[in-house]
C-alpha cells in the first residue's frame, strides 16, 4: 500500500487561500461519498498534487461509476452542497459554496470502471486516507481533453517534471498515441529533457 509519493515539494499556501478552500471542500465531499458507500477516486489536479505535483487551485474532480452518479449526487446534497445537472452526459457538478466539484464518470480517456477505481493508490491526503487516481490515468485524461482551441501544455509539463520518476511514460505514450496533442506533448517533453525519448516501434 502506498502512503506517500515523492516528487515536487508539497508547499501548501497559507490558510484563507483558494487552495485551502479547495482542500477543505475535497475532504468534506470525500467523507460524504465514503459514508454513503460510493466507490470513488480523487482525480484531476488534486490527484496529481497528492502524488507530489505542484498545488492545483482550479476545481475538484472525483471519478465515480456512471451507475453511482445519482447516489453520489445525493450524498453531496445531504452534506449541504448544491447539485447541478449539466447538459454534458459525462459528469455531475456540485458546489460547496463557491468551490466546484465535478463527479466524473466518463472522462475523455474513457469510462470510469471498477478496474480504474481499484488500481488507484491509497494515500493519506491532509490526514484523510482515500483512494487517488494513478498519475498515468490523470495525465492521459488531461492530454485527451486538449483541443485546438485550448492547447495549453504548461500545467502538464510542470506535472511531468515533478512526477517524471513515478510515471510509466510508455503507458501514457501508448494510450495517447492517436491524439495529435499526445504526440505533441512528448515531442516537447522529450525536447526539454523531462521525459526520455520513446523506443522506436
Amino acid at each position: 500500500m502506498r502512503t506517500r509519493a515523492h516528487g515536487y515539494p508539497r508547499v501548501v499556501p497559507e490558510p484563507g487561500t483558494s487552495f485551502e478552500q479547495l482542500t477543505e471542500s475535497m475532504k468534506r465531499a470525500a467523507a460524504a461519498l465514503r459514508d454513503a458507500g460510493v466507490p470513488f477516486l480523487l482525480g484531476g489536479g488534486l490527484a496529481l498534487w497528492a502524488h507530489g505535483a505542484p498545488p492545483s487551485t482550479h476545481d475538484i474532480d472525483f471519478y465515480i461509476l456512471r451507475e453511482d452518479a445519482e447516489r453520489a449526487a445525493a450524498a453531496l446534497a445531504e452534506a449541504g452542497m448544491r447539485i447541478e445537472q449539466p447538459p454534458e452526459d459525462w459528469l455531475v457538478k456540485a458546489y460547496d459554496g463557491d468551490v466546484l466539484i465535478d463527479l466524473i464518470f466518463e472522462p475523455t480517456s474513457g469510462p470510469v470502471t471498477r478496474e480504474v477505481i481499484e488500481r488507484g493508490h491509497e494515500l493519506e491526503v491532509l490526514a484523510l486516507r482515500l483512494r487517488v487516481a494513478r498519475p498515468e490515468d490523470v495525465i492521459v485524461a488531461k492530454l485527451c481533453a486538449l483541443t485546438e482551441h485550448e492547447p495549453d501544455f504548461s500545467r502538464l509539463l510542470e506535472v511531468a517534471r515533478a512526477l517524471r520518476e513515478q510515471v510509466d511514460w510508455d503507458e501514457v505514450r501508448a494510450r495517447t498515441g492517436e491524439s495529435p496533442f499526445g504526440r505533441a506533448f512528448f515531442v516537447i517533453a522529450e525536447g526539454l529533457g523531462i521525459v526520455a525519448e520513446g523506443r522506436p516501434g
